[in-house]
């Protein structure tokens, strides 16, 4: 009978650690974009431009071949694709940040109406921490004086959600651009001074510079994140020109 009394709607049958784990869960995947948990937004943005660009950059030039590259159509495709890398990324920004507000404002509520289940909650969690007895009461009552910290208590404890890693859309914004400046000026300066060789040096350079960046940051293996990469690189690029030749037939 208590049992069932201790399972109420707030938890949907679960027991308080069932529910916390679920909740878990849930801020694992609000927390989720497409630049990645592990490292700050603005540098994937940027590490992520600077091998796309890297590689749409050769393989136009690589598929123009004998025709070559006129500079100011080239200018144009680099301004457009900046233009379009920094707007996707300010606006997955956005839409993070927008399923954070959805999920802090659905904590709020439930501690505004649910304050006994939450307080059951805090209870699971910190017993879980080691916590016991009259030190386990005063820290659950401490925590429940007081709705602020509250909230933030759960959503980093029972969410699992850090708000500190929440960047700015405008901050990736300006990683990508970064990415994509740096790309273009290697891989242009490549094709300018060395041709076709110095524009497939560069690209490897960029996109093995920009793997071990995120390698690094995501403490990754290096070596294989930067092998990895540029394998792709290469294989992609050899199934465009190979394609562009069989066309041509």
């Amino acid at each position: 009978m208590s049992e069932k009394k201790s399972s109420p709607i707030h938890f949907e049958g679960k027991n308080a650690m069932e529910h916390v784990i679920e909740a878990r869960l849930k801020g694992l995947e609000a927390s989720r974009e497409i630049h990645g948990t592990e490292m700050p937004g603005h540098y994937h943005a940027a590490t992520d431009a600077a091998k796309e660009t890297a590689f749409l950059l050769v393989a136009l030039m690589i598929l123009l071949g004998e025709k070559g590259v006129d500079g100011s159509w080239l200018g144009a495709l680099v301004a457009g694709w900046m233009v379009w890398k920094v707007g996707r990324s300010a606006v997955l920004g956005w839409a993070r940040l927008e399923r954070l507000h959805r999920v802090i404002e659905e904590e709020r509520w439930e501690i505004e109406h649910h304050r006994a289940q939450e307080k059951e909650e805090l209870k699971a969690m910190y017993a879980g921490k080691g916590f016991e007895g009259k030190m386990l009461d005063e820290v659950t009552d401490v925590l429940m004086a007081d709705d602020n910290r509250l909230l933030q208590v759960m959503l980093e404890e029972e969410l699992g959600l850090r708000l500190e890693s929440y960047e700015h859309p405008l901050k990736q914004a300006c990683g990508a651009a970064a990415g994509v400046a740096m790309a273009a000026a290697l891989v242009v300066g490549g094709w300018e001074f060395l041709g076709e060789k110095g524009a497939l040096g560069m690209s490897a350079f960029v996109i093995a510079f920009s793997a071990a960046i995120s390698a690094k940051l995501e403490k990754n293996r290096l070596v294989q994140a930067i092998v990895w990469n540029v394998a792709i690189g290469a294989l992609a690029g050899g199934v465009a020109y190979f394609s562009a030749q069989f066309i041509r037939l």
